[in-house]
């Protein structure tokens, strides 16, 4: 069995990850892992570096040191045709969802089956509707975005994330912005469709209740590098400081609300005050 279909094969793994922009990092020294049927939430504070991760898991930017494997491949050493191919196996659910305004609830879904399959009306017609029933849509194909609420945008751009099946899922704060009863609904979802699946589902997120309900396992980002993991029982029962701040919401704790100084900071503030 290869190790892409096995699961117990990490579908992505980061080794001694360093990742930042240009001269800063924002990150340094990341390990993790996610395997098939695992939802995986990286969590931290606003600014601590989860959509760095993201970008890097997505070869948007490439580590500074260490190795991202997707798939068993090396990133940085993949041609941008082979980080093509290798996206094509996965799923990205935007924070705002990034659905075509111009485009009603059942064109926006099978937008990814039009782009990358060759395959029937009919065909694309069955799966779009099965997908739109998976997260309670069906009914609504026809309608236009803007005669959906946002709750229902953020199913309809779930739909659309797994309508190629994707191995690997992430989620870009998918409870953002939604009234209790759709983060529920939305967290369930997550859970099960990463069951019926078997993808690897990998949450980024600063929200603990929810996410803690449905994670199998929990990276806490902060402070530029890796605070702690576990599963959600392993963190909710630590001592650390840190953890326990993020976790109950505390304003006082290690956890800074001021941005931290740095270098490219200090070049620019010298530059403007020459001017001033």
């Amino acid at each position: 069995m290869s190790a892409t279909t096995d699961s117990k094969q990490p579908l992505i793994r980061f080794t001694d990850v360093s990742l930042g922009y240009g001269d800063f990092t924002v990150l340094k020294n990341i390990n993790l892992e996610a395997k098939r049927g695992q939802v995986i939430a990286m969590m931290g504070g606003s600014g601590s570096g989860k959509t760095t991760l993201l970008r890097g898991a997505t070869a948007q930017i490439f580590a500074q040191a260490g190795k991202i494997e997707v798939f068993d491949k090396d990133l940085g050493q993949c041609s941008p045709r082979e980080i093509e191919q290798l996206r094509k196996r996965m799923g990205v659910l935007f924070q705002q969802g990034a659905l075509f305004t111009d485009l009603n609830v059942f064109d926006n879904v099978a937008f990814p089956l039009r782009e990358h399959l060759k395959i029937s009306d009919a065909e694309i017609a069955r799966i779009v509707l099965e997908k739109l029933d998976a997260v309670g849509l069906r009914a609504a194909a026809h309608l236009k975005i803007s005669e959906i609420s946002g709750g229902m945008a953020r199913r309809v751009a779930l739909a659309r994330a797994i309508v190629l099946e994707p191995e690997l899922i992430f989620y870009d704060e998918p409870f953002a912005g939604l009234d209790p009863i759709s983060l529920g609904i939305t967290a369930q979802l997550i859970r099960d469709l990463s069951d019926e699946l078997n993808c690897a589902s990998i949450i980024i997120t600063h929200d603990v209740p929810e996410s803690f309900k449905i994670a199998d396992y929990v990276y806490l980002v902060g402070l530029g590098k890796m605070i702690t993991h576990g599963t959600p029982e392993e963190l909710e029962s630590t001592e650390d400081e840190y953890v326990q701040q993020f976790l109950n919401g505390t304003p006082d704790g290690p956890i800074a609300f001021h941005y931290p100084t740095t270098p490219a900071f200090e070049a620019w503030l010298e530059k403007n005050s020459k001017h001033s």
